[in-house]
């Protein structure tokens, strides 16, 4: 994860000085580093199911997160809709990109894909309600009653205990598939209404907000720390 946050910052430099050029000639240049950004975005998935496939509860603590980026995530990740009302505040005196005017066509397509992205994260959000009603299911509550009664032994609590919980991690891991190619098909139907050098101010803005999060929870981490550890020698 450090990794692929520490590659997204050489990409953003990039991003910002292609974007503070006004004529925008090379097309070609344009194109390739969409798709480069496109494909690091898509890279970052295929690593992230792996590991969830392994095991998908550490996607939900995030360890490698910080407090405030914790904050803003949407089941192990950004939120699908937060896109659009960043894209559509990005304006001609941003300080990460300026996005040319839309076109009507393209302000009426973003509304319609916004839409149904809508629904979809809606759908992705009933989903994991039925995952925390899963989790106090019949079986778990028949573990909890049978082990607090001790009529059966503790190698067999813990044996029925792994295959519910089994079933409770399947089901999460759908959970994180499902919302992240919600946040997959967000980007690409963006990117597909969008010209080149649009394309190139929202990839500028969208990791502008995803490096300053990190960068401010760290700051914050850090104070709160320092603050601790400040009090603790006080006292």
């Amino acid at each position: 994860m450090e990794g692929w946050a520490h590659e997204l910052e050489v990409y953003l430099e990039q991003l910002l000085r292609a974007v503070s050029i006004n004529d925008h000639h090379d097309v070609e240049a344009e194109a390739a580093l969409v798709s480069k950004l496109t494909q690091h975005h898509k890279g970052y998935y295929t690593v992230k199911w792996a590991l969830a496939h392994e095991d998908v509860l550490p996607f939900f603590s995030q360890a490698w997160a910080t407090p405030l980026e914790k904050a803003y995530s949407w089941l192990t990740g950004w939120k699908p809709s937060t896109m659009f009302k960043l894209l559509l505040s990005t304006t001609a005196t941003s300080s990460a990109a300026v996005l040319v005017h839309l076109t009507q066509q393209q302000l009426q397509t973003m509304e319609d894909l916004r839409q149904k992205v809508r629904l979809e994260e809606d759908k992705v959000e009933r989903d994991m309600e039925r995952q925390h009603v899963a989790l106090a299911d019949r079986r778990m509550v028949e573990l909890a009653r049978l082990a607090s009664r001790g009529t059966v032994s503790p190698q067999r609590i813990n044996g029925l205990v792994e295959v519910a919980l089994k079933g409770v991690a399947d089901g999460l891991e759908k959970v994180v598939r499902a919302a992240d190619c919600v946040r997959l098909r967000t980007l690409k139907g963006i990117l597909e209404i969008l010209t080149p050098p649009q394309c190139l101010a929202f990839f500028a803005a969208s990791s502008t907000l995803l490096i300053r999060l990190r960068q401010l929870g760290g700051m914050r981490q850090r104070a709160a720390s320092a603050a601790a550890a400040a009090a603790a020698a006080v006292i």
